[in-house]
C-alpha cells in the first residue's frame, strides 16, 4: 500500500495558477500510473489528468486541455499537476491516485481502477 500526500492546494483569483504535489511514501511508484481528480460539492469525481509510468502517455480531461500540465519525478516518489489559467469551475478537492500497471503506457481514467489515493487538496478560485 503506498501512502499519497497532496500539497499545494489554496485560494486564487480567475486566471491564476496553482501547483499541487502529490507526494508518495512506504514504497516507490516508478511502476503506478497516476491519476489526478477532483470532486466538487454535490459532484461525482472527475478525472483531471493521468501520466504513465513511463511518463510518455497523458491524458487529460477536454475542460482543462491547455491550461493543466501533469508531471512525474519518479526519482522524487511525486507527481504534479500545473494548474493556470484557473477558472471558478476548477474549484475542488483534488486527489491523486495510483494504480500499479503492467506496461508503461497506461493512463486509467476510471476513479474505479485506481487502488490508491491521497486525502485530497482544496482547490478554491474567485471569479
Amino acid at each position: 500500500q503506498v501512502q499519497l500526500a497532496e500539497s499545494g492546494g489554496g485560494m486564487v483569483q480567475a486566471g491564476g495558477s496553482l501547483r499541487l504535489s502529490c507526494a508518495a511514501s512506504s514504497r516507490t511508484i516508478s511502476r503506478d500510473a497516476m491519476g489526478w481528480f477532483r470532486q466538487a460539492p454535490g459532484k461525482e469525481r472527475e478525472f483531471v489528468a493521468g501520466i504513465s509510468w513511463s511518463s510518455g502517455e497523458t491524458r487529460y480531461v477536454d475542460s482543462v486541455k491547455g491550461r493543466f500540465t501533469i508531471s512525474r519525478d519518479n526519482a522524487k516518489n511525486t507527481v504534479y499537476l500545473q494548474m493556470n489559467s484557473l477558472k471558478p469551475e476548477d474549484a475542488a478537492v483534488y486527489y491523486c491516485a495510483a494504480k500499479t500497471v503492467l506496461f508503461g503506457y497506461i493512463v486509467p481514467i476510471s476513479p474505479t481502477q485506481y487502488t490508491n489515493w491521497g486525502q485530497g487538496t482544496q482547490v478554491t478560485v474567485s471569479s
